[in-house]
């Protein structure tokens, strides 16, 4: 009979951060493999692109006030798979290009605890370009404890004081992911919460998705006079809970606000922080909340208090732009820890468009009721989602059966929409450890358009990158699109290959006699 061993911690130094640690240190960039750990939500293209227009209006700013000759610095924290990072330069890229017009120059600095993660960013092909121009960096960063990056690539050190522009720092499920206090407020008093932590004694076998799995947690409350004490670095905020909450559990992520403090010191002009996270930013939020209740996904995440965040930084002359309405998913907003923060107009006005109006959260949203409806939609619905999402491969290749029913209705305008929504697709297409044959299904359906150069570009990528996985059905269609564009040779080579699979296909056969016979 196994016996249960409990353990009583201050939750911020309970061992399941440790274990968070371990958990993401050990898989790197397979943590994100089928989603195991979520990632569409904060990197896909939508929301990238919303980054990308609030950098661009902030570069505009810093131009427009005069201070635009030195580089601006985007410091992503926990950059994870690296999506967000590739499709957020990507379209920053193509803004710059579009508009024209003069731009301090900018470097991403991509950072993650696990070096794992950071050479194989390093090493990713989907980078490369980026690496040459100049415009991406990487840096293994523990924010708990560091205070300089170390780049790779350049093989420089960015300390205090060393940038004159404001630092752009990208959090996204970040500050629900490190180590938080938490506190409790009852009768105008706060108390540590405590967490006893109940796990089996064969716990050190486990691997740490595992260990996350089998554990259990109860709190206890202890009187914490050392959160009233003036010397305290976060009383006034404290002040407000104890005023305003009652009977309330609170988060509060005293690790967090000091990692944004020691980044701040990186620069002579405070920083511009992007976030989105599980995260409440309003004190109502906070109101008897229960304690938390950790979501396991491999790792585990809880939500992040953006509501002491911001008013850390407020009260030190800081603006933030948070949505006026609630969210559902996930909160997206920016502190100007800034001189004059209020004097960024293109920065306040990219936020009004891109999130306040119809952000990612309003995306997401939509996007659930598009995975439940999409054998129902027509297939302008269907373009026009897509284009939403800013031709997203992942609603694509989920889309493909759908808009293959769809395409004997369709209409020459609505084949090349398609046409014109593959190519843009295809151009920043970023591949993760969970291996999609886009190419596949790009060219299956241009296939169907009867579009066979197009086709055959695609179908011949996927042969190329699945050569042991290929089915016999691709042969086929390359086959048909090589007879089609007159290029026998090649057509018969296709043929063979598809007979070494299946000697008996009827279709094959008889386009072999066929051209045998000419």
């Amino acid at each position: 009979m196994t016996d249960n061993l409990k353990q009583r911690y201050r939750f911020s130094e309970a061992p399941l951060w440790k274990v968070q640690r371990k958990y993401y240190e050990e898989l790197g960039t397979k943590a994100w493999k089928n989603d195991q750990v979520p990632q569409y939500i904060t990197s896909n293209p939508m929301i990238a692109a919303a980054y990308a227009e609030m950098i661009f209006g902030f570069l505009q700013d810093r131009v427009n006030k005069g201070i635009g000759s030195e580089p601006v610095f985007i410091v992503e924290l926990g950059a994870g798979a690296g999506r967000l990072a590739y499709h957020v330069l990507n379209e920053l890229c193509q803004l710059r290009d579009y508009a024209g017009i003069s731009l301090p120059s900018f470097r991403y600095i991509m950072t993650d605890l696990a070096m794992n993660n950071v050479m194989a960013w390093k090493e990713h092909p989907a980078f490369q370009k980026f690496i040459a121009e100049g415009l991406l960096d990487f840096a293994q960063f523990d924010a708990v404890h560091d205070s300089v990056l170390n780049l790779v690539v350049s093989g420089t050190t960015i300390r205090e004081g060393d940038l004159k522009q404001p630092l752009i720092i990208v959090a996204n499920y970040f500050f629900d992911s490190i180590p938080q206090d938490l506190i409790y407020i009852g009768d105008g008093k706060v108390y540590e919460t405590d967490v006893y932590i109940e796990h089996s004694e064969h716990h050190d076998s486990l691997k740490p998705a595992e260990w996350l799995d089998q554990f259990t947690l109860h709190y206890e409350h202890r009187r914490a006079p050392e959160y009233e004490q003036e010397t305290y670095p976060y009383r006034n905020v404290i002040s407000m809970y104890q005023e305003h909450l009652e009977d309330s559990h609170i988060l509060f992520p005293a690790a967090g606000i000091a990692c944004l403090e020691r980044l701040n010191l990186l620069s002579q002009t405070g920083f511009l922080l992007i976030t989105a996270d599980k995260g409440d930013h309003l004190l109502d939020s906070w109101k008897f909340a229960e304690p938390p209740q950790l979501v396991l996904h491999g790792s585990f995440s809880l939500t992040a208090n953006y509501h002491a965040i911001k008013s850390v930084f407020e009260q030190k002359g800081a603006a933030a732009l948070f949505p006026p309405h609630h969210y559902k998913d996930i909160n997206v907003g920016c502190i100007f820890h800034l001189d004059k923060p209020m004097d960024y107009p293109n920065l306040r006005l990219a936020y009004r468009r891109c999130i306040e109006r119809f952000g990612p959260d309003e995306f997401f949203s939509l996007k659930r009721w598009v995975d439940r409806n999409i054998d129902t939609m027509g297939l302008q619905q269907i373009l026009s989602f897509w284009r939403l999402g800013d031709y997203d491969a992942e609603f694509f290749i989920q889309s493909t059966k759908r808009i293959s029913d769809l395409l004997p209705e369709s209409n020459d305008e609505e084949k090349q929409d398609l046409l014109r929504g593959i190519e843009l697709m295809w151009s920043s297409f970023y591949v993760m450890e969970q291996r999609y044959d886009l190419a596949l299904d790009a060219g299956l359906v241009l296939f169907e358009m009867d579009m066979y150069e197009h086709s055959k570009h695609y179908l011949e990528i996927s042969v190329r990158e699945e050569q042991d996985e290929v089915v016999s059905t691709v042969y086929y269609c390359l086959a048909i699109c090589c007879f089609e564009l007159d290029l026998v040779e090649d057509a018969l080579r296709y043929i063979q290959k598809l007979l070494e699979l299946e000697p008996e296909h009827e279709e094959a056969l008889a386009l072999m006699s066929h051209f045998e016979l000419r």
